[in-house]
């Protein structure tokens, strides 16, 4: 392909020097030549032009650079020329020059440059922005200013710094333009906006007329925010006519590329203020290039050469800087001992002959060395830091956003690669962790075009006689929402008189029709209307709409204006209380578990009092009957046994606690089984109706039938579909024996509605499941936002409640006090505390065991001693168990305690003496 475009178009190139070069210079030569292409007559071109000498002048000026060479650079004009630009370029493969400046576009760039891979010559541009000129396809590219990527990436966090979601572009149809809105459109993605409309503008000569046709086309469309992206002649004649069609007055928004910078910088103070008239307004970016002291002086010398009839703009400096760059790079490369030599191309040596004499151009030797040297540089220049990254581009890359008032330019901001839009200066924020979050971006205040301080809204309805065709579900029951009006396609109800207040509270109007969805049979698909938004048959659905997560995948939702959820309804009969309502407080698993704590907190203390206290002892039956009725007594805290163990006071705390707990919820629980009318329903909610096996409702269209069979996976054959309030109370009433449904599930606004007229029926359970009601517009709608707001708003000043009490009647069943049977008090309820008393039974049992297997341990000793060393295992099994049962000795100061004790105890009516149970005790052990 090379080959192809060196034979093909140097078939013009005239006058190529039919002279070859064959040079071999080891040492610094007296001359190093550079050449430069780019369009001497325009507006970059001619502060580049100058820049490029004066850093020639530097540069030979300086003895510590090329040390004696003289760096000496060729101009070639391409006048903005693909053809003219590979002529020119193709002439300088045929000299001894090692590098070239240039090219100044896009569009030449991409023609000239297989030149640089095929003779292995490096190209530095200081101009070329384009982000598709890459280093894999062009490896001898070297850009020295910023690329376009980063420049579109400014623009897009510009339009999402100000929330704005669609932009228009306008935009020169070359390889410059296209390009640049590539990497817009791929920006602005990123963030969730995106490009609506592209205007093209024909490169070359463009007429007055044919912008007039384009800008007209823009101004039917619905975004107002414009990405002028071109060159500063057909630039300016955009806005000369934008400004003639009024689209520079309130509401526009106008953000241009650096190509504003350039001209606004360069032009003399002159021309700059007739440019200004037709700018008001305009934000636009400039690449960022640090203050320095280097860079004032300069500046000041720029004045003075041209005595102000040319301003210096950025690409100024970066050119300057370019020609400084080559200069250290080619210094570099002598060092690291490069030598200028030239070879033939052996894929031009079958051209050898010809009259174009094409083999006169040779392959420079050193190209490899020197791009290594170029890549390497690191230096600061005029524009800052001149470093390359590993992707070759410039380090820190940065922009100024200018903002257009009166006769000057306003600083609104900057952005940088580092840390997004900041009203800091970007070396400032270097010092600082990196912060790219969009909490932080931030400009200060812009006057907008129309000389406006309020940020434009950036969108209107199209001017071109459209209306938005909002889509109406057409229903069957619970036409109070909404329904159309007979013999039109108007419509009206709760969901409609929502959307027209929310829609007038808009600083703007809402040309819209309502379109009915449905046969008016049945209710229609809720979720095959709403994908009618993406297909653009609807503009938006007015409706009860519930919002899900399916549906938030493809349309954007209003904030709700309602509150949802789904409902379990089912018929409800009164209860009596009846001769065994005394058991329904506690469930059956409940009664058996309290049933056996009482039975064994008796054998606990039983156990842990039989060897020291008289009341517990006696013959087997008197032991089991007190076993019994001490656990029981506890129950109304009626015990008259005395413990005197610490370990059985411990356990008969903690099991009085727990008695006191259960006894107080039982009553409770009683108490209102007795005073307040039970309602019951054998469903107690969404579980048991999904455990079950009973048919279901569900309104034909919700999205109730996709929750129940998919979402909690109940069967479909189970579910019943139901289009009226008075299917559902037919069906209610007819129940699953007779083909009815055991209840219905839909949401709560409908229950609602129909539970004010059905007082047989009650919601059953509580809400399993929360949603809401909202508008449906397309992904990235701006009137979504809006409307939302004014739903907000509605909502605030109490119109929204005012809408719901007029058309959403209230409840006519009379209040009786009655209310669905709650459910009875269960084992999870209770678990803790049985299992904190059972926790401390088994330790005081530990304990308890503990001290008679010591004591076991002390008389098998003893036992062992008497009987000379020999014992049985009968008898070593009869001594722990004479331990268990015999009666321990207690001190004195004990047995007084327990005179008194039992003094106190005849005087209140006790019906034992001290004597008898000694002998009954007695009796007891005789017999054991």
């Amino acid at each position: 392909m090379s080959v192809f475009w060196i034979v093909l178009l140097s078939t013009l190139s005239l006058g190529v020097s039919s002279d070859g070069l064959s040079v071999n210079t080891s040492s610094r030569p007296v001359v190093v030549n550079v050449g430069a292409i780019f369009t001497f007559d325009s507006t970059i071109g001619r502060v580049a032009k100058l820049a490029i000498e004066e850093a020639v002048k530097d540069i030979n000026a300086n003895s510590t650079v090329l040390k004696g060479s003289r760096f000496n650079v060729i101009f070639r004009n391409s006048n903005c020329s693909g053809f003219l630009g590979l002529v020119e370029a193709l002439r300088f493969m045929e000299t001894d020059i090692l590098a070239v400046i240039g090219p100044q576009s896009s569009v030449v760039a991409h023609t000239i440059l297989h030149v640089g891979n095929e003779l292995t010559t490096p190209f530095v541009s200081f101009s070329v922005t384009d982000p598709t000129l890459s280093n894999l396809q062009f490896p001898y590219f070297v850009r020295a200013t910023q690329s376009d990527l980063h420049q579109m990436t400014a623009v897009a966090e510009i339009v999402e710094n100000y929330g704005w979601k669609e932009v228009i572009v306008v935009y020169l149809d070359d390889d410059y333009g296209r390009n640049g809105l590539s990497a817009l459109d791929d920006a602005l993605a990123a963030r969730r906006c995106r490009v609506s409309y592209k205007a093209g503008i024909p490169p070359g000569v463009v007429s007055r007329s044919d912008i007039m046709d384009i800008l007209v086309k823009v101004a039917l469309t619905e975004s107002r925010v414009i990405v002028l992206h071109t060159y500063p002649p057909t630039g300016f004649t955009v806005f000369s006519v934008a400004h003639y069609l009024g689209m520079m007055d309130d509401g526009y928004v106008w953000i241009a590329t650096d190509w504003l910078a350039s001209a606004l910088d360069s032009a003399s103070p002159f021309q700059s203020a007739g440019m200004m008239e037709t700018l008001q307004g305009v934000i636009f970016l400039r690449q960022y290039t640090p203050d320095s002291e280097r860079k004032r002086a300069f500046s000041a010398r720029w004045n003075k050469v041209t005595g102000g009839s040319l301003g210096l703009s950025t690409y100024g400096l970066y050119a300057y800087d370019a020609a400084w760059l080559l200069a250290h790079a080619i210094d570099s490369f002598f060092d690291q001992g490069g030598s200028i030599s030239f070879s033939n191309d052996s894929n031009l040596l079958s051209t050898r002959g010809s009259k174009l004499h094409l083999d006169k151009m040779v392959i420079f030797d050193g190209g490899p060395l020197l791009l290594k040297t170029l890549m390497e540089s690191d230096f600061v220049g005029l524009t800052g830091r001149v470093k390359f990254t590993d992707d070759r581009s410039l380090v820190s890359p940065a922009y100024e956003v200018i903002n257009v008032v009166g006769t000057g330019l306003h600083r609104v901001g900057y952005w940088s690669n580092y840390s997004g839009l900041s009203t800091m200066a970007p070396e400032a924020l270097y010092l600082h962790p990196p912060n790219r979050s969009t909490s932080g971006n931030q400009l200060k205040s812009v006057l907008w075009p129309g000389e406006s301080i309020r940020t434009p809204r950036g969108w209107v309805f199209p001017n071109n006689g459209k209306q938005l065709r909002i889509g109406v579900p057409r229903r069957v029951g619970y036409k109070e929402f909404v329904s159309q009006v007979q013999g039109t396609n108007n419509a009206k109800g709760f969901c409609i008189d929502v959307f027209t207040a929310a829609a007038n509270l808009l600083p703007y109007a809402v040309p819209h029709q309502f379109v009915p969805y449905g046969n008016g049979l049945e209710n229609p698909s809720y979720n095959e209307l709403v994908k009618l938004i993406t297909t653009g048959f609807f503009d938006g659905v007015v409706g009860d709409v519930a919002i899900t997560t399916n549906r938030t995948k493809t349309v954007d939702f209003t904030q709700p204006y309602a509150a949802s959820g789904l409902v379990v309804v089912a018929s409800v009969s009164k209860r009596n209380t009846g001769a065994w309502a005394f058991l329904r407080p506690f469930s059956p698993q409940l009664w058996a578990v309290s049933a056996a704590f009482f039975v064994f907190i008796g054998i606990v203390v039983w156990i842990l009092e039989h060897r020291m206290n008289d009341e517990f002892r006696g013959t087997p039956k008197q032991q089991l009957i007190t076993i019994f009725w001490f656990s029981l007594s506890t129950l109304f805290f009626a015990h008259r046994e005395t413990t005197v163990s610490t370990l059985g006071r411990a356990v008969l705390i903690i099991w009085l606690f727990v008695v006191l707990i259960i006894n107080s919820s039982y009553t409770a629980s009683l108490t209102s089984i007795l005073t307040v009318q039970q309602l019951y329903s054998p469903i107690k909610g969404i579980d048991s109706l999904r455990d079950g096996d009973d048919p279901i409702g569900y309104q034909v269209g919700s999205f109730a039938e996709h929750y129940l069979s998919e979402g909690i996976g109940i069967p479909k054959s189970r579910l019943r579909p139901l289009g009226s309030p008075e299917e559902y109370a037919m069906a209610l009433k007819r129940g699953p024996k007779k083909g009815g449904v055991a209840a219905i599930v839909d949401e709560r606004p409908y229950i609602e509605l129909f539970l004010a007229s059905q007082c047989q029926f009650r919601i059953i359970g509580q809400e399993f499941t929360k949603s809401g009601w909202g508008f449906a517009f397309p992904r990235d709608s701006p009137l979504a936002i809006d409307l939302s707001t004014a739903i907000l708003t509605l909502s605030e000043n109490g119109d929204l409640q005012r809408i719901h009490d007029k058309w959403l009647t209230t409840s006519t069943c009379s209040s009786d006090n009655t209310e669905l049977e709650s459910d009875r008090l269960h084992l999870k309820s209770f678990w803790g505390l049985y299992l904190l008393c059972g926790v401390a039974c088994f330790l005081a049992l530990v304990v308890y065991f503990i001290q008679i297997i010591n004591r076991y341990r002390q008389a098998a000793r003893d036992e062992f001693t008497s009987s000379e060393g020999s014992s049985s295992r009968s008898k070593r099994i009869q001594t722990l168990l004479s331990l268990i049962d015999e009666k321990e000795d207690i001190s004195r100061r004990d047995r007084k305690r327990r005179k008194l004790e039992m003094s106190m105890s005849e005087n209140n009516g006790g019906s034992r003496s001290e004597r008898e149970r000694d002998l009954r005790s007695n009796s007891f052990n005789t017999k054991s």
